[in-house]
């Protein structure tokens, strides 16, 4: 079988792994119950390959689907969580193609995890019930890329709420640049951008106990993925990194134990970011 049918018979195989998941959710898209994390993962990674091949079938994108979200609770729906950056090179629904009340979409810049996002994560795993959460970094990130810049002290003057908005990111820098350190100027970037998709994992996991609860009782699994903005490729990072992180923000005695929130809640507070600790 030569390269182009080995593709096509590839795509194919994709496309009948999709077909047979949505099939079990129902004819009106509900998934009830929803399918597993492992399958849910699979119906991401053949949405992006149908993306990337030029393939896509739009899915949920019609009245009929925009009538069903006017009247339907999302939580009965939506299959995944996802963290990404706001750069709009990285349409989120598109590169998965999947359509509306699909993913539970989180955005920011440099796809740090702060306070903000946190909630909004937390929100989507225990209200909207998504089994599944997906950190996605992305080439070529602008954030990343000014985070670093300033530590080599060519960086430029920044909006008042940027820095601190992107303050997050410097524990990634720091670690690539130590285990990297034959790397230098923007060649560590790519390194640094990576890593913080696996910093945003650690301050999530030592800020938010429910998170840790639903990862620890099976009803969420957390993955790493990298978004290419030349390819459209999605590379979906080590599933093991994952536990080691919880593992270790578990060790820590300072981790937060509450997974509630108390009645005088700080609604203006910020977290910090909390740095990973190398074992």
């Amino acid at each position: 079988m030569n390269a182009k049918k080995n593709k096509m018979f590839g795509l194919g195989v994709w496309v009948g792994i999709t077909a047979f998941l949505i099939g079990c959710m129902g004819a009106s898209g509900a998934a009830d119950p929803k399918p597993s994390p492992d399958q849910i993962i699979e119906m991401l990674k053949a949405g992006n390959a149908r993306f990337v091949s030029g393939a896509a079938t739009h899915p949920h994108s019609d009245a009929a689907r925009l009538a069903l979200a006017g009247k339907e609770n999302q939580g009965d729906y939506a299959i995944a969580t996802v963290l990404a950056c706001s750069d709009s090179r990285v349409p989120v629904e598109r590169i998965f193609d999947v359509g509306v009340m699909d993913i539970f979409v989180v955005r920011v810049p440099g796809n740090v995890c702060n306070v903000d996002e946190i909630g909004s994560i937390e929100y989507g795993l225990a209200h909207v019930k998504t089994p599944v959460l997906v950190i996605l970094g992305h080439t070529q990130c602008g954030a990343v890329t000014a985070v670093t810049h300033a530590a080599e002290g060519k960086g430029h003057a920044l909006e008042r709420n940027i820095p601190p908005l992107i303050a997050g990111i410097r524990p990634a820098l720091d670690r690539s640049i130590a285990k990297h350190p034959d790397v230098h100027g923007d060649d560590i970037i790519p390194y640094a951008i990576e890593e913080n998709i696996w910093q945003a994992v650690e301050n999530l996991f030592f800020a938010s106990p429910a998170t840790r609860s639903l990862v620890h009782d099976g009803k969420v699994k957390v993955i790493g993925a990298m978004y290419d903005v030349a390819t459209g490729q999605v590379r979906w990072l080590e599933e093991s990194k994952i536990t080691d992180i919880l593992t270790r923000v578990e060790a820590n005695p300072n981790r937060p134990m509450d997974p509630m929130a108390e009645e005088k809640h700080d609604h203006g507070s910020s977290a910090k970011p909390h740095a990973a600790e190398e074992k």
